[in-house]
């Protein structure tokens, strides 16, 4: 019966972890360049930038409101948007590697 539980329970935690992720809205960082060039969300939103690249890269704002540092390769960094607005970001690294999030204000 214990068993039966754990196994049940464990199986709960894995298909909740995993539509957690399925909801996170992700960029993904791979061959130099960032997926999706444009990815639109709503305020309160948390972001995670995912690199699948063999080399370490950056998010950074082109207005300076978020800068991740270095995302080594595997790595992943978050971002929660607050404020409405286009946000232009690149890599300080690959400075050719462009792309925008757009945040619009969430339904009240």
């Amino acid at each position: 019966m214990n068993r039966f539980f754990i196994l049940v329970m464990a199986a709960l935690l894995a298909s909740g972890a995993s539509a957690a992720a399925a909801t996170t809205p992700q960029v993904v960082i791979r061959n130099d360049a960032f997926s999706p060039q444009t990815l639109t969300v709503t305020t309160g939103t948390s972001v995670a930038f995912v690199n699948r690249d063999d080399d370490a890269h950056t998010a950074t704002a082109v207005d300076g409101s978020f800068d991740s540092k270095g995302i080594d390769t595997g790595g992943v960094w978050r971002h929660t948007f607050t404020k409405p607005g286009i946000y232009a970001y690149f890599c300080t690294l690959h400075p050719f590697m462009k792309a925008t999030i757009v945040v619009k204000a969430a339904a009240q």
